[in-house]
């Protein structure tokens, strides 16, 4: 059995915007359950939780970590997540296999895109969740204006269980609404209070939100609906049990306050983790498909059951190999055992099983549903893999990658590490799903895309202190293109003689343009033999051949059809190579004298803002030679479709972020190409010569 009932395990998310004191609350969280013997802080480097050296420089969570602690009889794994925009695609996979979250929201900064963000993910998971108002004692911090931000931006119905005592710098204390006592803290670091009655200035305040925390609780449950109409009263154990129950089913959030780094209100959270946030009894039966026969399976949180479980991160590690964590949803599990993975159609040996705390790794005799575990040096399992138990095989749906929005051109600052690039950055990819790197054949660059250019930094960094591998990033080429305005026939004869067998071959052909996008197209109209069928191929060889470079500014060409039509051979002399030169050098010639002119990728990009920065981002869009496809409300916030030349968005996410305070977010992908105005073609076509 494992070490807790699983009724008495809370898997749940430390989630919200970047800077709201995610990190913070889960250290005081740890430090108040005895798990830590000093409350580690962010901002002096002793954090339990943030610990990878770029996290420390940057004093922000980029990759989600984990702890356990024990409160009240009941084990709680803890999932500190990134908030940042470019690191969100982390706490995505975490919310896929949590039981519940605790959303902080910063009573200074309020609900940012990045919130909405998280939001609507926990919606989509079904996660239930609790809110914690953090930061009181900030200069700025207005408890009301999170609220109000709570129920405008989010859509939520916030229902305080507490509220504060003071603001700012006279930030004293928090007042108990269900038991209707206040709490006066010291500001000591063991959060030391005294427990006092309500001061008379607060008590109608007070009273006006319990009020409305009595009547949510009886709404959330006809029983108590019945009871409260009744006696216009419920008991305390009958609030807890109605918040419980509008918490699990969404009808409401809870919300708390306080200060995580003075250790303020982290204690009635912890009791209302407990109290309201479900087991994995609560979150019920998990469904998956059968990988054989695509029929759909059922698992129960039960021990008993056929063991089963998702992998939802992977930490890589030079020394110590990579660590594969995954959420167990039925069965138990040991180490020293085989399990299936119906992803990669393989098994997989689970040597030691580990229990996370922070950087460290705490070995473990048995798991069972509820648990989440880490295990070392799987060889083909990866994120959004499930684990399962041989002969009974199930495979659950993991969430799609996020796409990147930004990349780079990498090259490595010495030659001796060119050949290192490569493995390192898959290593890299196994643990951060959303980094892709790819080779373009084209422009013969290695290009590395991310969630933004903090992303891609970040990926540079641990290269260099993971893999000893050190690169250079530059702004990647624009994939040009060339195409032509009018047909033209062209007629080139290839003839050589130099003693021995010479080469002959005569061809006249036809270029005209294709609509955008039809690439290119080769028609054979030769009649009469006068180019021998063996040889047309070659023709069309050479062709193709020919186009990877154009006479503007050596991009490819497309766009285009060419028809052979005619021409003349020699029956000694005439080879497939003489005809590849004749058609090469046919088209060279035809392309020139056709009117070629540079076409530019253009993307499809949906910018997501609130409704003041609407204008804004249609302006610059505007100035970026961008065309306004419409603009669609969602939620508070709204959706510009636009198409933009690729040579004008490259560096967007920082620029967007700058322009929005962070608010808003963007999707991008390629859609067409369209012809290059004429002014700026001079300044590509001479930068293009150059580059040579």
């Amino acid at each position: 059995m494992g070490k807790y009932d699983t009724s008495k395990i809370r898997n749940l998310g430390i989630v919200g915007q970047g800077d709201a004191g995610k990190t913070s609350l889960t250290e005081a969280m740890l430090f108040n359950t005895g798990m830590t013997d000093r409350l580690g802080k962010v901002d002096d480097g002793t954090s339990n939780m943030d610990f990878e050296p770029e996290e420390v420089k940057r004093r922000i969570t980029i990759s989600s970590s984990l702890h356990h602690c024990e409160w009240d009889g009941h084990g709680l794994h803890l999932v500190d997540t990134p908030g940042y925009t470019n690191f969100l695609h982390d706490t995505r996979n975490c919310l896929r296999i949590l039981g519940g979250a605790v959303l902080v929201i910063s009573a200074v900064d309020g609900v940012k895109a990045q919130t909405n963000r998280i939001w609507k993910w926990m919606d989509e998971f079904e996660v239930p969740r609790i809110a914690f108002v953090n930061k009181l004692d900030r200069e700025r911090a207005d408890y009301l204006k999170a609220l109000d931000d709570l129920e405008k931006a989010l859509g939520t119905r916030p229902v305080p269980v507490n509220m504060p005592i003071g603001s700012e710098a006279d930030f004293k204390g928090i007042i108990d609404l269900v038991h209707m006592k206040a709490r006066i803290f010291q500001f000591d670091e063991k959060g030391t209070y005294s427990e006092e009655e309500i001061p008379e200035e607060y008590r109608e305040e007070a009273e006006r939100l319990r009020f409305m925390l009595v009547e949510a609780a009886a709404e959330a449950d006809d029983d108590l609906m019945e009871k409260y109409l009744e006696t216009e009263e419920l008991t305390d154990e009958e609030i807890y049990a109605g918040l419980r129950e509008g918490t699990l089913t969404g009808v409401f959030t809870p919300v708390l306050c306080g200060s995580a780094t003075a250790n303020i209100g982290v204690r009635q959270l912890l009791d209302y983790i407990v109290a309201c946030l479900p087991s994995p009894l609560d979150k019920g039966t998990q469904i998956g498909t059968d990988p054989k026969t695509g029929d759909e399976v059922k698992r129960n949180p039960d021990p008993a059951e056929p063991f089963s479980a998702m992998v939802f991160k992977t930490i890589s590690d030079p020394y110590a190999g990579k660590l594969t964590l995954f959420r167990i949803y039925s069965g138990s599990i040991r180490p020293d055992t085989s399990v299936y993975n119906p992803n990669r159609d393989c098994n997989e040996r689970l040597s030691t099983l580990y229990e996370m705390e922070g950087k460290k790794q705490k070995p473990m005799t048995e798991a069972e549903a509820g648990d989440i575990v880490a295990v070392a040096k799987l060889k083909e399992t990866m994120t959004g893999d499930t684990l399962c138990d041989p002969a009974k095989p199930v495979i659950y749906e993991s969430p799609l990658a996020l796409k990147p929005v930004i990349s780079f051109a990498l090259e490595a600052k010495s030659k001796g590490d060119e050949d290192k690039i490569m493995s390192a950055l898959h290593r890299l990819m196994e643990e951060d799903p959303t980094l892709q790197v790819q080779r373009d054949d084209e422009t013969k660059e290695m290009i590395l895309s991310g969630m933004g250019q903090v992303h891609i930094e970040v990926a540079c960094e641990k290269l260099k202190r993971k893999f000893g591998v050190d690169v250079v990033l530059k702004e990647p080429k624009v994939p040009y293109r060339e195409t032509i305005k009018k047909a033209v026939d062209m007629s080139y004869r290839h003839k050589k003689q130099s003693g021995g067998r010479g080469q002959f071959a005569d061809v006249t052909i036809k270029v005209e343009p294709l609509p955008r996008g039809e690439g290119y197209e080769f028609v054979d109209k030769i009649v009469g033999g006068v180019i021998p069928r063996q040889f047309i191929p070659a023709v069309d060889k050479g062709i193709q051949e020919a186009y990877r470079k154009g006479p503007l500014a050596g991009y490819p060409v497309q766009d285009i059809r060419v028809t052979l039509f005619d021409g003349g051979h020699h029956s000694v002399d005439s080879s497939e190579m003489a005809f590849k030169i004749a058609g090469s050098q046919a088209f060279k010639k035809a392309v020139e004298a056709a009117g070629p002119v540079l076409l530019e990728p253009i993307m499809e990009m949906e910018v997501t803002v609130p409704d003041e920065c609407v204008g804004d981002v249609i302006g610059d869009m505007n100035s970026r030679r961008g065309k306004v496809l419409g603009v669609d409300p969602l939620g508070s916030n709204q959706v510009v479709k636009v198409h933009v030349p690729m040579a004008e968005v490259l560096k967007y996410a920082p620029e967007l972020r700058s322009m929005t305070s962070d608010r808003g977010l963007f999707t991008m992908e390629f859609s067409h190409y369209e012809e290059v105005p004429s002014h700026l073609t001079a300044k590509i076509v001479e930068a293009a010569k150059q580059a040579e």
